[in-house]
């Protein structure tokens, strides 16, 4: 029998574990997956999810219902992604869709589905994605995991971000144009080192002949 999350919270509040077992099976892919985005490492990634439902665990008492459960999740997951950051930050003192749809539980397997080139090609369009998420703004990167790779709507978004929706819907413009800036310019730097490195060979291939 299939218990609603509503149903999952109730039950966890009166100190029933298995429930709260359950809340997690349910949700640790995408809180690891929002977390790996954030961070770009899985450890760290492992290290935030775990963090999140530790939080989430000591908070659900005071835990309403006034929105869904899985949107005060995301509430508490992106501030805990954030905070890490900003720590970091202060201790350093320093097709959109196809583009971004390669989550870390959902990488290409040597499965027979892809050809060897077409997984190699595959990952490292992820990896490219995730330099390009790096370099974005906090705001900007966390809409677009939020949109784009969780696949939240706009009123779930903007319910964890405590905005309006016309807020949700701005920043994810921004952000989107952000990333196609930042994805067309690594693009131009791959084709510029491609290029050298072809180049380099074909040098070292005539020089062997000399």
């Amino acid at each position: 029998m299939h218990l609603t999350d509503e149903v999952l919270v109730q039950k966890t509040k009166k100190g029933d574990l298995d429930a709260f077992d359950e809340l997690v099976r349910r949700y640790e892919g995408k809180i690891y997956g929002l977390a790996y985005r954030f961070m770009g490492n899985h450890a760290d990634a492992s290290d935030l999810a775990q963090d999140t439902f530790i939080r989430v665990y000591q908070a659900l008492t005071g835990f309403r219902g006034d929105a869904a459960f899985s949107t005060w999740l995301y509430r508490i997951a992106t501030n805990i992604c954030r905070d890490e950051l900003r720590k970091r930050q202060r201790r350093r003192s320093v097709s959109m869709d196809e583009m971004i749809d390669f989550s870390p539980t959902n990488m290409p397997a040597a499965d027979g589905s892809y050809s060897p080139e077409e997984i190699v090609q595959r990952r490292e369009m992820q990896r490219q994605v995730q330099l390009c998420l790096n370099e974005l703004s906090d705001d900007h990167r966390l809409i677009l995991i939020l949109r784009e790779i969780q696949g939240l709507s706009y009123e779930e978004i903007a319910t964890a971000l405590q905005c309006s929706i016309g807020t949700v819907k701005s920043r994810i413009s921004r952000a989107r144009s952000a990333l196609k800036d930042r994805m067309s310019k690594q693009g131009e730097l791959l084709a510029v080192s491609q290029r050298l490195i072809t180049e380099r060979g074909k040098n070292n291939a005539v020089s062997k002949h000399l």
